[in-house]
């Protein structure tokens, strides 16, 4: 089993669904649910998002003005390559833990995020989880990756 670890840089919510999210200092996470206060959160695979830092410095990079949660990730993790996960992987924060259930995602429409960012690198560059196990996260969390695959 590989382990690999990265920091909370962000915690991000918002009621609706589609728009930037807002950053929070700490969030409250619930098995087989999500974050409180999310509008994502429910009892689907796409109960918490994730995108790098990285990834919004690639668009910083490219002109666009944005920045943790504009891409409506719930957290925004740092030193962690997200898109080289696997769906099983499981991804632990303080005493929560979250399970990878989707890498990436198809977008239908140019939503709010690709309106003002030019770009939207969360169907490319994201993934979702499940909560596997709930508890209170906070930014500045070490994160760390415990992947299925042998090696």
């Amino acid at each position: 089993m590989t382990r690999q670890s990265g920091t909370v840089v962000a915690i991000s919510i918002s009621q609706v669904k589609g728009i930037p999210k807002s950053n929070v200092a700490q969030a409250e996470l619930i098995s087989d649910f999500g974050i409180i206060g999310d509008a994502h959160a429910g009892s689907g695979h796409r109960q918490i998002s994730l995108l790098a830092i990285e990834s919004i410095r690639s668009m910083q990079a490219k002109g666009a003005q944005v920045e943790p949660g504009n891409f409506a990730e719930n957290i925004t993790t740092e030193g962690i390559s997200l898109i080289n996960l696997a769906i099983g992987d499981l991804i632990q924060i303080g005493k929560c833990l979250l399970q990878v259930t989707q890498i990436g995602k198809e977008c239908h429409s140019r939503c709010a995020i690709f309106e003002i960012a030019g770009d939207c690198v969360m169907p490319r560059e994201g993934i979702f989880t499940k909560v596997l196990t709930g508890g209170s996260i906070k930014v500045g969390d070490t994160i760390t990756i415990q992947a299925n695959s042998e090696d």
